[in-house]
């Protein structure tokens, strides 16, 4: 196979869901490739109380209660709907459960403004109509009917971003678990095999943009995944997220645990500042989610590839903080000048990497003033 930029789950990690489906003894529902238990396991990772020959690390870093009511949701063939701020891992999830459950993730429609109901059904191939007429063969499925057809999972991201016609689409496929076409006289109704569910995604940001009705709403289970504020674990998926960039870009350079601990102090204190405002301009636009700290350090360790000495020191983590969170001016600058003269000045004033975190922070403003 010809190397990827980014492999879906099923493909990355292959071996382990081959070994995983070897030694699983485990009722699977419906066509699962894999028992509940053993989803759970690929996504929250191994314990030793699980008493398997080997480790699996684990993917997905949240409370043990979300993943379990998400395969219980697919388990009972509703749909499921990840929903919370954006860079809360709801995608990701998702994806994961796709791979483990049907090793294939890869069903899925993308919720725009621009999405139609033929994205969710099907088209024409307007050349094979042309030629031998509407049949089955000049059909062109969409990625949900593909999903019932063969009764795997079906994936919708962003599904407040969709239209209402979109929306109410979906609430059939949800309900009847088939697609009707018109257009042909025989074979003209798609019927939904043992298996096919739906994982969708929707931003609690996006409130407003396209509500969901209240009869698409019945069609869900919610399973709601709030922004990780442990810090511990959201120190974990920095570093396997950026183990994973590490070994993607096949850069050597050591990522030091006082950066680290920078990072997330300094995501910390802008989500309390922000917490505490008391107007939009005086938020920074940024949600400053977990997503959002793993870009900022890609960005820093890439610069420190290419254009620094292969090290990354805390000058450059700065300046890719607040390069990548002052997408505003005046407001945001103001925000992040404040946060660096109130917070950072103290601490880089005792040295260490606080002192030239805050020399790289007052050079990116003052360059973006």
């Amino acid at each position: 196979m010809s190397e990827m930029l980014r492999a879906p789950a099923e493909v990355k990690y292959a071996e382990e869901l081959d070994w995983l489906e070897s030694v699983d003894d485990g009722p699977k529902p419906f066509s699962w490739r894999l028992s509940p238990r053993m989803v759970r396991l690929f996504v929250l990772g191994s314990e030793p109380s699980d008493g398997l020959d080997r480790e699996i690390p684990q993917k997905w870093f949240g409370d043990r209660s979300f993943v379990e009511r998400s395969i219980v949701t697919l388990a009972s063939d509703r749909g499921l709907l990840l929903i919370g701020d954006p860079g809360t891992g709801k995608s990701w999830l998702a994806e994961l459960l796709a791979a483990a459950i049907c090793r294939n993730s890869t069903l899925v429609v993308q919720g725009t403004a621009g999405t139609t109901e033929d994205h969710i059904k099907y088209s024409w191939n307007v050349s094979m109509v042309i030629a031998r007429g509407q049949s089955r063969e000049s059909m062109i499925p969409s990625p949900i009917m593909t999903a019932m057809e063969q009764g795997v999972i079906g994936r919708f991201e962003e599904l407040t971003r969709a239209t209402s016609d979109v929306q109410d689409a979906l609430i059939s496929i949800l309900s009847e678990k088939y697609v009707s076409i018109p257009e042909l006289e025989e074979d003209n109704i798609v019927f939904a095999k043992p298996g096919f569910s739906v994982i969708a995604t929707a931003n609690s940001r996006d409130r407003g943009v396209n509500d969901l009705s209240s009869a698409l709403k019945r069609r869900f289970n919610f399973v709601r995944i709030p922004v990780v504020s442990n810090k511990r674990s959201e120190a974990e998926i920095v570093r396997f997220r950026t183990t994973e960039l590490l070994r993607r870009h096949r850069i050597e350079l050591e990522v030091p645990p006082s950066l680290l601990d920078i990072l997330l102090q300094s995501f910390a204190d802008l989500r309390a500042a922000s917490a505490s405002a008391s107007s939009d301009d005086e938020r920074l636009e940024s949600a400053l989610s977990t997503a959002e700290q793993i870009g900022v350090l890609e960005d820093a360790i890439l610069h420190s590839h290419f254009f620094g000495d292969r090290t990354l020191s805390p000058e450059t983590l700065a300046g890719s903080l607040v390069g990548s969170l002052a997408r505003r001016s005046p407001e945001d600058l103001a925000i992040l000048n404040k946060y660096w003269h109130g917070v950072v000045e103290p601490r880089g004033k005792d040295g260490g990497p606080w002192q030239g975190f805050l020399e790289g922070g007052r050079q990116a403003l003052t360059t973006l003033s």
